[in-house]
């Protein structure tokens, strides 16, 4: 009986230390846990109560000593624990830190601004893809955003900030375009492998002459680009005139390129982020530009923190304001206008004189004096932002731009002075919105909407006839795309879409006195259709985009059919050969009716095709490119053939005996674009050479066949670019044969009270060749403010290059010229905050 007492007491004292112990076992909250322990050794402890909140841990054993505690507890709970004077223990949350770097599981390439997001916090990546993050205990969930690519969700366990995982990131769609060529010729310019030309200004350093990112001056460093009048309104591609190239910003069709009548790019740098150059080979997605295309693009990054920029040089004074508008959205506000309302600087100058030079401008007929002359510019660039979902990315754009151009003739008529105000006014306003939807891993599209109205107004008075005329030209233009993209396989990629476009263009010229108008208006809508499908091998040697676009012009019932081709193959390590070839059309033109028109500035105006005396312009080209690159070396050599039919004779400048000519024709180009670049440490050496030989043909004039006027047959660049530290150095020099030109018979000059030419393009103006200069300096004014400082010249020898001349019978049995020559010897200066 004793013994079944004892055991049943026994029994129960088990299960007592065993519930007792059980409890003693029980997770208590953390700051519980420290006031205990706090009570029982004398040790005070700091933190914030949001870093021990949530946290619930098994109480550490009361024979332990304060390191074994504290170690137990920080194990446990991921949290540092740091001793210090007078018993305190500090307590921080750095201990479930989580750092990483993302990249592109593809290429390697860091992913900046993807946003991060864990169970207690978010963040964003660096430029580097770098970022930290405190997880919700030692291992948590970790979220990943980044447009283009596949969400990642996935479990991650603290590390130390000098032992930081790399993380790839899978491209929802396949990548097709990869770059071939890093810095082609500085850092910021690649070639990708189809065939185009990117210029990245995040990683843009400098070249010669400029000193700010102007899009348009910098795509004619490249071989085959030239400029024979010297302004980014007249880039001749190939031998091609301006309007033969595609302009688009942010996928908006721009009729107007130049502030100061040509001189300097329309868009402004601040806002521009990235440039796509095409020579040849274009997506099946784009229309026009049978010379070239270049594709102009603002970041497509939401911000999340404010920015800014202010910035002035000896033409003009900038700004920009980048901010986020909440979680998903951010607008960019970009502006610039011409500082000669408040100091004439002698760069303002030298610009001046060279838009005006021989033009009505300078010097008026007869007894006219010009007096009150003012010039103003101005654009505003917007670019607005909204990310609904991950899978959802609307975009807006909006830019205006203006010229004006006032002056006052002069003059005393029946002794009486008169005063009277001629004008020029060039400006252009365009918006555009973007949608883009991405269903999944495989499919997305977007769809493209934009507006387009450029507008040319001139108003001439003639004192001594009491006349005033009035010319003016508009362009609006209005379209529609459906694009659809799709992984078809792993390698493969497919594109189809659909696109609209409506342009109109209207022509004025009103005479008050006698009374003459003449209002002309053309529309034409064009429907349009393409397909393409890109392959890429399994070891990325060999890339290939086959395409076709098929387009209605619904005016003339007509089909035009445009295949397109780049093809690149990695021959070995080093080794690319490359093959482009395309068909493309344009329905619009710029003309020249007089030498005078728009009181000779801007003389050209946009013409839309009739079918009749302006045809619908076509033209195909072919390439063949051979590149080496290695050990710093790029050697980089194409062969091109270009047909282009359907041009006139006024849309090309003619100066000589063809200028009041209407013929239709064509001219064919061939030659080739040579690179040598060598990058040593600091330093990036190029040379480039281009060769070109292009005539045209014209069967209904008397002289069938002869040289284009934009016929550069040799162009030579070398350029230097030196980066170190916070300074950047640039200096080219350039050289190419003189334009061609026609000049009058010397022994009879004038014939039949008209100018006497000699054969059509027989002769040439002086070689051409200018040397310039530029330098920046970056440096750092306080946290999260840095600045840059430069100075640039251009035309450092002062030489005086012809670029144009026209004839006109002067006295009897005289023929006079009008010569306007290159800018001479031109400084600029910058000053730029960013913040």
């Amino acid at each position: 009986m004793k013994s079944s007492r004892f055991l049943l007491l026994f029994i129960i004292l088990c299960l007592g230390f065993s519930s007792y112990s059980q409890r003693e076992q029980d997770p208590l909250p953390l700051k519980q846990i420290l006031e205990q322990v706090s009570l029982s050794t004398g040790y005070r402890f700091n933190y914030a109560s949001e870093v021990v909140e949530g946290l619930q841990l098994i109480p550490p054993k009361e024979e332990w000593s304060i390191e074994q505690i504290l170690d137990y507890l920080s194990e446990e709970s991921g949290l540092i624990f740091n001793l210090l004077p007078d018993n305190f223990i500090s307590i921080k949350s750095g201990a479930r830190l989580f750092c990483g770097y993302l990249r592109d599981r593809n290429s390697g390439d860091p992913l900046p601004f993807a946003t991060v997001q864990s169970a207690v916090g978010s963040t964003i990546t660096d430029e580097n893809g770098y970022f930290e993050i405190e997880l919700g205990s030692a291992q948590g969930l970790v979220s990943i955003r980044f447009m283009g690519y596949r969400n990642l969700e996935q479990e991650f366990t603290k590390n130390e900030p000098g032992n930081c995982e790399e993380i790839f990131m899978i491209p929802q769609q396949v990548q097709l375009a990869e770059i071939v060529l890093y810095d082609y010729l500085i850092r910021g310019i690649d070639q990708l492998d189809d065939g185009s030309y990117q210029i990245d200004f995040d990683r843009f350093t400098i070249l010669p002459g400029l000193i700010e990112t102007d899009v348009l001056q910098a795509v004619q460093a490249f071989p085959g680009i030239q400029s024979v009048s010297e302004t980014v309104s007249d880039i001749n591609i190939r031998g091609g005139t301006n309007d033969q190239n595609l302009i688009l910003w942010d996928g908006i069709k721009m009729y107007q390129s130049g502030h100061f009548f040509g001189l300097i790019s329309m868009f402004n740098p601040m806002i521009t982020q990235n440039v796509s150059l095409r020579k040849n080979g274009t997506p099946a997605r784009y229309t026009d530009g049978v010379s070239g295309t270049i594709d102009m693009e603002t970041d497509d990054r939401i911000n999340e923190t404010f920015s800014g920029s202010l910035g002035v040089n000896f033409i003009d004074v900038s700004g920009l304001v980048d901010t986020p508008l909440g979680a998903t959205s951010s607008i960019q506000v970009a502006a610039r206008k011409a500082i000669n309302d408040f100091v004439v600087s002698p760069t303002y100058t030298e610009y001046f004189n060279r838009i005006s030079q021989d033009t009505e401008v300078e010097n008026n007929a007869g007894n006219v004096i010009n007096s009150d002359q003012s010039f103003d510019f101005y654009d505003t660039s917007l670019r607005w932002l909204w990310k609904g979902s991950d899978k959802d990315l609307l975009r807006f754009n909006f830019i205006v731009a203006r010229n004006d151009l006032v002056f006052n003739e002069n003059a005393n008529v029946n002794n009486t002075p008169i005063s009277r105000e001629s004008s020029l006014a060039q400006g252009t306003v365009a918006g555009g919105l973007r949608y883009e939807r991405r269903w999944n891993d495989r499919i997305s599209t977007d769809l493209e909407i934009y507006n387009t109205d450029y507008n040319l107004r001139a108003i001439n008075v003639n004192i001594a006839n009491d006349q005033r005329f009035l010319q003016e030209n508009k362009v609006s233009e209005t379209a529609a795309r459906l694009n659809l993209s799709m992984r078809v396989k792993e390698q493969w990629q497919w594109n189809s879409g659909y696109q609209f476009t409506e342009t109109k263009v209207t022509n004025l010229d009103d005479v008050d006195d006698p009374v003459f108008r003449r209002l002309d208006g053309d529309v034409l809508r064009v429907h349009s259709g393409y397909t393409s499908l890109g392959y890429f091998s399994g070891d990325r040697d060999t890339r290939a985009n086959m395409g076709i676009r098929l387009n209605y012009l619904d005016k003339f019932n007509r089909l035009i059919w445009e295949p397109r081709l780049s093809f690149n193959q990695r021959i070995s390590d080093g080794f690319n050969l490359e093959i482009l070839g395309e068909f493309k059309h344009q329905n619009t033109s710029q003309v020249i009716n007089f030498q005078n028109d728009f009181l000779g500035i801007e003389k050209r105006r946009w013409q839309l095709a009739d079918e009749q005396e302006i045809p619908v312009i076509t033209s195909k080209q072919g390439s063949v490119g051979l590149s080496f690159n290695r050990s710093g070396w790029l050697i980089n050599t194409v062969g091109f053939y270009k047909d282009v039919d359907g041009v006139t004779t006024q849309s090309q400048g003619f100066q000589n005996q063809y200028e009041f000519e209407k013929a239709i024709g064509s001219y064919r180009a061939h030659g080739m674009d040579v690179l040598v670049r060598k990058q040593l440490r600091d330093l990036s050496a190029w040379l480039s050479y281009s060769l070109l030989q292009s005539d045209y043909t014209f069967e209904t004039l008397p002289e069938r066949t002869f040289p284009n006027n934009y016929d550069i047959t040799h162009a030579l660049t070398l350029g230097m670019s030196y980066e170190a530290d916070h300074l950047r150095m640039a200096a080219g020099w350039n050289w190419r044969t003189g334009k061609p030109t026609t000049l009058p018979d010397q022994n009879q000059p004038v014939l039949n009270n008209a100018v006497n030419f000699l054969p059509s393009n027989s002769d040439r103006f002086s070689d051409y060749m200018r040397l310039d200069f530029s330098a920046l300096y970056l440096f750092s004014l306080t946290s999260g403010t840095n600045a840059q400082v430069g100075v640039s010249v251009w035309n450092v020898l002062d030489r005086d290059n012809t670029l144009s001349r026209f004839y006109r019978v002067g006295n009897p049995g005289e023929a006079r010229d009008f010569t306007q020559n290159s800018l001479g010897i031109t400084p600029n200066a910058v000053l730029r905050v960013n913040f």
